[in-house]
């Protein structure tokens, strides 16, 4: 599937450029410098993971969904991939074969200690931020995460001489969120306050705007096929589904455009609005996706508004607060 974009435009956002362009072109050449042309930097051999392609990328937040796709490409196309991890090594670890020997690098950090993150990007040139959450825990907040820890690290960023900085924040972001539910209206606020923070601290910052994500074990389809998300063969859907359009992208789309944003040249102070090519309405997408699974209306599968249904709307008030 490739990837494209719909030229929709927020308010207050200047920086917005179809993603289209950006995955016609081929890697002929790094829009980065050589950190000072220094040998260590330049580029060596003849392309490939074998070979080293001038970019040193830190990659926060590896351990992620899109983390491991974005670290592979890196790696096929001879990068030296440093990856901060906080806890257990053992999570990042299976990522030492996304490239060459001593091309995947580890490092620990802690997200509210500058000392660690300065040092885990020290000698690089590209910086890519995957971290964020959808859920708020005890340890961190949206604030936490979306706003002062992006803004923290492309601080930082700035400060060690980072070249490129990519940052990914969520389709539709806006200042003012509709409110619908508590949850889901501060998710969407923290990520607009973080793509102003990240502007405010380094200016010429790549954005990424990620629709709904497919893909091997990914949080969208399968989160439908999920048995705790449906009642039986019940399916509760907001107004049944109909209404409401989804534009999933493919995982690896995302992560070939990242590696690609890299390697354009012009591209500081993007935003791109990363979608799919085409639109479903959510009904189509989910009665589609039942008759692959084979649970389709012949075993009993019926989708229906989850307005009329009071005990699914308890469930779902205990964990966003409608």
């Amino acid at each position: 599937m490739s990837l494209c974009v719909r030229t929709k435009v927020l308010s207050g956002t200047p920086w917005t450029a179809p993603l289209g362009a950006l995955v016609s072109k081929r890697n002929k050449g790094s829009a980065l410098g050589t950190r000072g042309d220094r040998l260590e930097s330049l580029r060596k051999g003849t392309g490939g993971r074998s070979s080293f392609s001038g970019i040193i990328a830190t990659v926060f937040g590896a351990s992620g969904y899109i983390g491991p796709y974005v670290v592979n490409n890196l790696g096929k196309s001879g990068g030296i991939v440093v990856i901060p991890y906080r806890g257990d090594s053992y999570r990042v670890q299976p990522l030492k074969v996304a490239g060459d020997l001593g091309q995947i690098l580890f490092h620990p950090f802690n997200l509210r200690d500058e000392e660690s993150i300065a040092k885990a990007m020290q000698h690089s040139n590209v910086v890519i931020n995957l971290i964020g959450k959808d859920i708020e825990t005890s340890n961190f907040s949206f604030k936490d995460v979306h706003v002062d820890g992006a803004r923290r690290v492309a601080r930082l960023a700035r400060e060690c001489g980072v070249e490129k900085f990519i940052h990914f924040s969520a389709l539709n972001v806006t200042e003012k969120p509709k409110k619908m539910a508590v949850r889901a209206t501060e998710f969407y606020s923290s990520k607009w306050e973080g793509e102003q923070a990240v502007r405010e601290e380094f200016p010429e910052s790549i954005i990424f705007r990620p629709s709904d994500i497919f893909g091997l074990e990914d949080r969208f389809l399968r989160y439908y096929c999920a048995f705790y998300r449906r009642t039986h063969h019940l399916m509760p859907l907001w107004k049944a589904g109909k209404g409401i359009y989804k534009a999933p992208v493919f995982v690896g789309d995302v992560a070939d455009a990242v590696v690609r944003a890299i390697f354009q040249k012009g591209n500081e102070g993007q935003t791109y609005q990363a979608v799919g090519p085409k639109q479903y309405e959510l009904c189509h997408l989910i009665d589609y996706l039942f008759r692959v699974i084979r649970r389709g209306p012949d075993v009993g599968y019926f989708r229906y508004d989850m307005r009329v249904d009071p005990l699914f709307l308890l469930r779902v008030s205990s964990y966003c607060c409608l």
